[in-house]
């Protein structure tokens, strides 16, 4: 199982988002996303080649895959490296996801 390391800006994705949530449906809708969130990175670290490579021939980001979150409108935006997998970005899938992440290559 490889660790994951998360880069700033994907740390305040999910603290955005989660907040969000928290405002929409409260605690319990805030949890749902962060459990989520923690099965989605575990299913990464286990089999980090699981991930869909299309956005990574869009933006021309070599290794850059993304993994949905169960129930949840968002992607998981990574690239797996020799001994880790970098979170890049945790965007919702409504998002113009070239720009935000072409902002941050």
């Amino acid at each position: 199982m490889k660790p994951a390391h998360w880069r700033p800006l994907a740390l305040r994705d999910i603290d955005e988002a989660a907040a969000g949530y928290g405002e929409q449906g409260g605690l319990a809708l805030e949890g749902a996303f962060t459990n989520a969130l923690e099965s989605a990175l575990k299913t990464l670290m286990q089999h980090p080649g699981v991930g869909s490579s299309r956005h990574a021939v869009l933006l021309r980001l070599q290794d850059l895959r993304s993994w949905p979150p169960t129930g949840f409108p968002y992607l998981i935006f990574y690239i797996e490296c020799d001994a880790d997998i970098v979170i890049w970005r945790v965007l919702q899938m409504q998002r113009d996801i070239p720009a935000w992440i072409s902002d941050d290559a």
